[in-house]
């Protein structure tokens, strides 16, 4: 699927007016929410919400409400708030990988410690859930219960795969459907039923963000090899030496011999020790994964237009 320069400009200039829209409705919410609380955990807040980010998933939220008739100033509150969720699983997977950054500069676990991003993690969390129940009710925090359970059942099967050479594709999809995936949809769903829109609507919203979300992912680990660093903000091969075995890796690995399987794990094992260069087995190994990896991305985004 190929889209015109002119419609990419567009969307960009919609993304990037929605961005500022939802980052005035943080800084305010915080600033009303955190009155009487530690000047410590503000400080800690400001650093993780406004260190940059695509802010897809607000993105989402306010065109699935535009598309079913409702734009306003609550929309972006309602955005803000599925955004702190975003952040907050961030920050815990940076606790949880003991990762030292996150876009291009120190994890709030690095530059905070673990108790204090344990915390503000939980704390957007909260009020994540706060918000979102407040205004699109009982359904609408029932759908996002359901999202975040998904996505701690994702991080339990990534864990689980964490450095097995014999991960299957299902798995990984199975992985990136509840991290990624699920989330994403209930952003498109909860737009919908915040503008009043039919089961209908919601329902097609939620499988199109759905098909956004693994394109999304599947691009993103991707990156993890491809990626230019001053772009994206994250070192390549960073996934792949905390262990992650995504879809480029698990595509070479089945297309390959026993032999070189064993060659491939030795030097798996090497590039994670530090004593052999990232790019010799991402040069030698992945290329037919890499195409394989971009027509399945490609294949995702035909799906949801179709979806529509």
């Amino acid at each position: 699927m190929t889209i015109s320069k002119e419609s990419q400009g567009r969307l960009r200039e919609v993304a990037a007016r929605v961005a500022a829209d939802v980052e005035e409705a943080m800084r305010s919410d915080i600033k009303r929410a955190l009155r009487r609380c530690d000047p410590l955990l503000t400080e800690v807040l400001e650093y993780a919400l406004f260190g940059g980010g695509k802010r897809i998933r607000p993105l989402l939220t306010v065109l699935s409400s535009s598309i079913c008739g409702r734009r306003d100033e609550e929309l972006y509150l309602l955005s803000a708030a599925l955004e702190y969720l975003h952040v907050a699983t961030l920050i815990h997977d940076d606790v949880i990988d003991h990762a030292r950054t996150r876009r291009g500069r120190e994890s709030v676990r690095n530059k905070y410690g673990m108790a204090v991003a344990i915390l503000a993690g939980d704390w957007l969390h909260a009020r994540s859930m706060h918000l979102i129940g407040q205004i699109t009710g009982p359904e609408g925090l029932s759908a996002f219960c359901r999202a975040t359970g998904a996505m701690v059942d994702g991080e339990y099967l990534q864990l689980r795969h964490a450095g097995n050479i014999e991960m299957k594709e299902e798995d990984y999809f199975a992985i990136i459907g509840r991290k990624t995936a699920s989330l994403i949809s209930s952003t498109c769903v909860l737009g919908a039923m915040f503008a009043g829109g039919t089961q209908e609507q919601q329902q097609s919203l939620g499988r199109y963000g759905e098909k956004v979300g693994v394109a999304f992912q599947v691009v993103d680990d991707l990156l993890d090899y491809l990626g230019d660093q001053q772009q994206t903000g994250k070192k390549v091969g960073n996934d792949f030496i905390e262990g992650k075995i995504t879809l480029p890796l698990i595509v070479a690995l089945i297309n390959f011999s026993s032999t070189s399987k064993s060659i491939s794990s030795e030097a798996i094992c090497r590039i994670c020790a530090g004593s052999l260069n990232f790019s010799i087995i991402s040069l030698t190994f992945l290329l037919k994964p890499f195409r394989y990896s971009k027509k399945l991305a490609s294949s995702s985004c035909c799906e949801l237009v179709a979806v529509l």
